[in-house]
């Protein structure tokens, strides 16, 4: 089965010109956009709440911040993927910090090729991210319908001297009669007995 091509967004956090414009041009527009670009902390902040982004790529140190903090920050959103570029000599530090929370990192200087197989990585979990937000809604979904369909039982217990199974055959039956969902006849239960 051939993958969705999908769209993502991307925040590029550098101070430097030359590292932004080297991103850009490993982002094609058909896969990337929008493509929005911040040469601070602070700024990159404002952006991340205008809108979330899909992939955020720091390149390491910011002025106002070295940028591990807004990458553990942005790693937290649930939809981000994050991957932070820094020297050599301080990979095993920044790794001991970040890792825990799924932030990706990247010693500098790396070659164009490197940064296109990272970036592949970064679209996978990425995907891995919203697969698993999809499922948490569905479960989400079902426990609301779990908590509506047990307070239409406690509604017929009330009013009409049910018990709780006979609640429960109740609904079940008024469901599958009428063709719909135990949800819609928990509302009208409840909304009925208001």
């Amino acid at each position: 089965m051939p993958l969705t091509e999908h769209i993502y967004s991307v925040l590029v956090i550098s101070a430097t010109e030359k590292f932004a414009e080297g991103m850009l041009s490993l982002l094609p527009e058909s896969t990337y956009s929008p493509v929005h670009r911040a040469s601070s902390i602070n700024e990159a902040q404002r952006k991340f709440l205008e809108r979330p982004y899909d992939i955020v790529l720091i390149n390491t140190p910011l002025p106002d911040d070295f940028g591990i903090r807004f990458a553990l920050d942005a790693s937290a959103s649930k939809t981000s993927v994050v991957l932070l570029f820094i020297r050599n000599e301080i990979y095993s530090d920044v790794y001991e910090k970040v890792c825990d929370y799924g932030v990706f990192i990247m010693r500098k200087p790396a070659a164009p090729q490197t940064i296109s197989l990272a970036l592949d990585w970064l679209k996978t979990t990425n995907e891995r991210l919203r697969r698993l937000e999809r499922k948490s809604m569905t479960l989400q979904e079902k426990m609301e319908e779990i908590k509506l369909v047990n307070r239409a039982k406690w509604t017929l217990i009330n009013s009409r001297n049910m018990t709780e199974a006979e609640a429960h055959r109740y609904i079940e039956k008024q469901a599958m009669n009428k063709c719909v969902t135990k949800r819609e006849i928990a509302e009208s239960i409840i909304n009925r007995y208001k």
